[in-house]
């Protein structure tokens, strides 16, 4: 009998991957993506998404069948038809227990609170992607909150504002009026918007109005530059 450490026995078990639904309006950022999450042990990319309606149809079963199993989505901010934090408030209410981080470009204040907001476990920046990704990845796993150094002044100094001035106030219009401004906003007409998102061209033409009326405005253009402050598209 040699001496030495027996090795543990194998069991033929894989190690238990996270499942990483990837959704971005550029092929090639989610190339690059897919290479740093696929590139780890505990990681992997089950499928990809142009936008957050295709993100969300896949989840849904709607876009394959049978639905995309993943425990985790990473949804770039700017996509058309619908944008991930439009994606995010969607996903929290349709699938609570999925879990959610924000990759976008934008150090931004207002896309940072509405992302956390609408659910998201945590926010990375894409110039930093290389970096953060997968911690911030496997800190959304644990029920951790994953943020940026600069995105933890950004909640202490608003916090501080807030509490000399009182809170801000919120948009007048509900989730599914964002929706259809950013859609209206991006040239679509009322029926396919309609199409989009399951509803009747009616009822694209009264939300419409009513946003119209909300927002004091008489247009599509002026729409269209409401949409771009308020960070649904980009300009």
């Amino acid at each position: 009998m040699t001496g030495g450490t027996t090795p543990p026995p194998n069991t033929g078990r894989a190690p238990t991957k996270t499942r990483i639904l990837l959704a971005d309006d550029h092929t090639l950022v989610r190339r690059g993506v897919r290479l740093i999450l696929d590139g780890e042990p505990d990681l992997q990319v089950v499928a990809e998404a142009g936008d957050g309606a295709e993100a969300i149809q896949l989840l849904q079963g709607t876009a394959t069948d049978p639905p995309v199993e993943a425990d985790l989505a990473i949804l770039d901010v700017a996509m058309p038809r619908m944008t991930g934090l439009q994606a995010a408030r969607e996903l929290s209410r349709l699938r609570p227990g999925l879990r959610i981080l924000i990759l976008t470009m934008h150090d931004n204040e207002q896309y940072l609170f509405e992302a956390l907001k609408a659910g998201a476990a945590g926010y990375v920046l894409k110039s930093l992607a290389d970096r953060d990704l997968v911690q911030a990845c496997r800190a959304a796993m644990h029920g951790e909150p994953f943020l940026y150094p600069g995105a933890v002044t950004m909640l202490i100094r608003s916090y501080l504002d807030q509490a000399r001035q009182g809170q801000p106030p919120d948009t007048p219009l509900t989730p599914r009026e964002e929706e259809i401004l950013k859609l209206v906003a991006e040239g679509h007409s009322s029926k396919q918007i309609a199409d989009t998102l399951f509803i009747s061209a009616k009822t694209v033409e009264r939300h419409r109005a009513n946003i119209l009326a909300k927002l004091g405005m008489k247009d599509r253009l002026e729409l269209t530059r409401y949409a771009i402050r308020a960070g649904l598209i980009e300009p």
